[in-house]
Formats: C-alpha cells, sequence, structure tokens
C-alpha cells in the first residue's frame, strides 16, 4: 500500500451474531487483500480476550489481550490500534474489517481509530448488521447484558434493547440478511429508527461499495449527542408510529417523575432530550428501550451558560441551539420521539402534556418552580 494511502476500516457491528457473520464474510470474498480483526469477549470472565486476523480462507494469526481494569472492552481498544497500525504498514492489506463484538458498541470504536489512527488509517463505513426478523425481540428485551451473558465489563449496567438500539443508529450502513419470518412492520420499524442509514442486503455489491464511501466520525458523534441529536421525525407505516412530541414549557418533575413507567413502556423505542422546572439549566438526556429507561444529566443548555463561554461551544452544538431558540427560554425544549408498532399516539400525548406545568404553575414563574418537589434528585444525583 502506498504511503499517501490510508488503510480504510470498517467497522461491522450488531447483537445478532450470524447476521454479522454473513456480513464479514461477504466483504471479505468481496474487497479484494481484506482481513478482519475480532475481538472474542466471550471469556472475559476468565479475564482472556481473544484476538483473530483472518481472509477470506484462512486465519492468518490469533492472540490473547490482557483485560484493563477489569473491562474487556478497554482490552478490545488497547489492543485494536496496534493490529491496526500493524495491517496499515503490512504492504498487503488493503481493507481492515473489524467485526464488534456482540455488545460492543461502534461509536467508542470508530473515535477510537479517528482520534489514535495517526494519519495510517480512516474509518470508512460503519454497519449494522441485522436480522429483521429479530428487531423487535431484540429491542423490547429489557434484559441486563449480564443476564444474557454479554456484558463488555464487569459493571455493565447496559441493556439488551438499550445496547442494540445504540448500535443501529449510530450506523451508517444496515446490511439486511433474508429471514422468511420477517415481515413489513419489521422494515418499517428498522427505517423509522434510522431514517438517514442505508439499507441494502448482506453479501450485495452495493454493500462492498458502501464500504468504502466513507464515515464522519465526528458528524455521527453529534449526531448522537442529547443535545442536537437527529432524531426522527413523524412516521406512520406498516403499522408502526414514530410520534415526535416537542414542546417548550418544562415538566413538572413530580408528575413526570410518577408517569416514568408508563411512559418508558409506552414505545418499543424513545429518546430525546428535556428539561425540569425544578433544574432549568440542565439538559437531560432521555435513552428507553424494552421498557428500561436511562435518564442522565449531559451537561448545561447553551441558554444557562455566559457569552464568552459560547465560542468554546462545538459549531454542530450552536448550530442546533439557532435552529430550536425559543424568546423566552433559548434553546431549552421537549423533544422526546417514541418508535413503536401499534403505538398510543393519542394517549401518550396526553400523558406527556399532563406532565408539563399548568397554566398557574408556569406563570407563578422560575422562583416558584424550583421550590417544585425535587423528584429526580435520586436518579441525577445518588449518593455513592
Amino acid at each position: 500500500m502506498g504511503s499517501d494511502r490510508k488503510l480504510p476500516v470498517v467497522l461491522v457491528g450488531g447483537l445478532h451474531s450470524e447476521a454479522r457473520t454473513e456480513v464479514v464474510e461477504g466483504l471479505l470474498r468481496g474487497l479484494p487483500h481484506s482481513v478482519a480483526l475480532h475481538h472474542d469477549l466471550t471469556a472475559a470472565g476468565d479475564r482472556a480476550v481473544h484476538r483473530s486476523v483472518r481472509n477470506a480462507s484462512e486465519v492468518l494469526s490469533r492472540g490473547d489481550a490482557s483485560l484493563v481494569n477489569d473491562c474487556a472492552c478497554c482490552a478490545l481498544r488497547e489492543d485494536l490500534m496496534p493490529e491496526l497500525e500493524r495491517l496499515a504498514t503490512d504492504g498487503v492489506t488493503r481493507t481492515a474489517i473489524v467485526e464488534l463484538w456482540d455488545s460492543v458498541e461502534p461509536k467508542p470504536m470508530a473515535e477510537v481509530v479517528a482520534a489514535h489512527g495517526e494519519g495510517l488509517m480512516e474509518v470508512t463505513s460503519v454497519i449494522t448488521a441485522v436480522d429483521p426478523a429479530l428487531v423487535l425481540p431484540y429491542l423490547v428485551n429489557g434484559d441486563d447484558l449480564a443476564e444474557a451473558g454479554l456484558p463488555a465489563a464487569a459493571e455493565d449496567q447496559r441493556t439488551v434493547g438499550d445496547t442494540w438500539a445504540r448500535q443501529l443508529e449510530y450506523a451508517s450502513v444496515i446490511a439486511l440478511t433474508e429471514d422468511e419470518a420477517a415481515d413489513e412492520e419489521d422494515l418499517a420499524l428498522i427505517g423509522q429508527m434510522h431514517p438517514t442509514a442505508r439499507r441494502t442486503a448482506a453479501g450485495s455489491e452495493e454493500l462492498l461499495e458502501l464500504a468504502l464511501a466513507g464515515f464522519d466520525v465526528e458528524a455521527a458523534g453529534a449526531g448522537q449527542h442529547p443535545a442536537c441529536a437527529l432524531l426522527p421525525q413523524e412516521a406512520e407505516e406498516a403499522g408502526v408510529s414514530t410520534l415526535v412530541w416537542r414542546k417548550h414549557r418544562p415538566f413538572h418533575p413530580e408528575r413526570l417523575y410518577d408517569a416514568l413507567e408508563d411512559l418508558s413502556c409506552a414505545a418499543a423505542r424513545s429518546r430525546g432530550r428535556f428539561w425540569l422546572a425544578d433544574r432549568p439549566d440542565t439538559l437531560l438526556s432521555w435513552d428507553a428501550a424494552g421498557g428500561a429507561l436511562c435518564v442522565e444529566d449531559v451537561g448545561p443548555w447553551l441558554a444557562s451558560l455566559p457569552d464568552a463561554a459560547w465560542e468554546m461551544v462545538p459549531p454542530f452544538r450552536r448550530a442546533a441551539a439557532a435552529l430550536d431558540w425559543h424568546p423566552d427560554h433559548g434553546d431549552r425544549c421537549q423533544h422526546l420521539v417514541f418508535i413503536s408498532p401499534s403505538l398510543d399516539r393519542q394517549g401518550l400525548t396526553a400523558l406527556l402534556d399532563s406532565c408539563l406545568l399548568t397554566d398557574a404553575e408556569f406563570r407563578a414563574g422560575p422562583d416558584s418552580w424550583k421550590r417544585l418537589p425535587a423528584a429526580f434528585d435520586s436518579l441525577l444525583d445518588p449518593v455513592h
């Protein structure tokens, strides 16, 4: 490989392991001089992460990576870059395919390659391999990864559903395997969860082209950040609905907290950003799948920052805030998206609306709002 050419790195992930294998095998057959690098975290409980490098016909090498801080995923990151650097300079390899283990999410891996590639390599695609018939069963699975035998670290608290959702939503390409059990509802659910991804068949010529098409790691990360996430728009197809709920008035913390269980179970997938009346400066993220909800403090709203601090905010964040700017509340807003088959749009909208401040509460003003019951303290300020 010439010194002026970066090694294309294709990330292939997803919890559907058989689909992932099919995609990787197709890429190896279709991309000349390509190799697949895979770290198997199955034996991480025994403090072993097994690495293999193979081409379309044989395994080229095997090795082990040591656990880092009891974290198999950390071991993967530590071992991945030296292996990719070796492939980038071996004079033979034309494409490196990184087959991510089941519960490994592609975003941190893509960012590691982008940050430490040192001009030798570049991520050209992030592919999530999907068996369409398994979309809904995985999405509504609220089991912890540990219960499913799929943790990537000793303290891994992710669930099957939310992990699979993020794997799908970050990808630039969704590679679909054939499954006679799949129907239009399954395809509609995939399309509504990630409408901007390119969808193609595993093993297709198009997939080979998309694998080398290019991938903007910074833009992909911005698209997933709660402050400026590129959330899906309203949709209705094959019995699957996407409800986009947007308001500027703040939530009453106690009423919203009391409704969390019903809201988190109202849809197979929901995500977005919101604000509470008693925490007007705090941007909160909403991430739910399989009935399991994660609410996190992801920093301040830009409206709460002094003007001088805006220069330190990434341009994509400032642009997103400007698009949604309100004369009274700035970029503070409720922007939640709910996606599911058989979605009760009317009931869900009514429940969300009931959690907002009433007219009287709103007129009482910010000083009054801060004295409302701090119902979210247990979630956002846990005692260690």
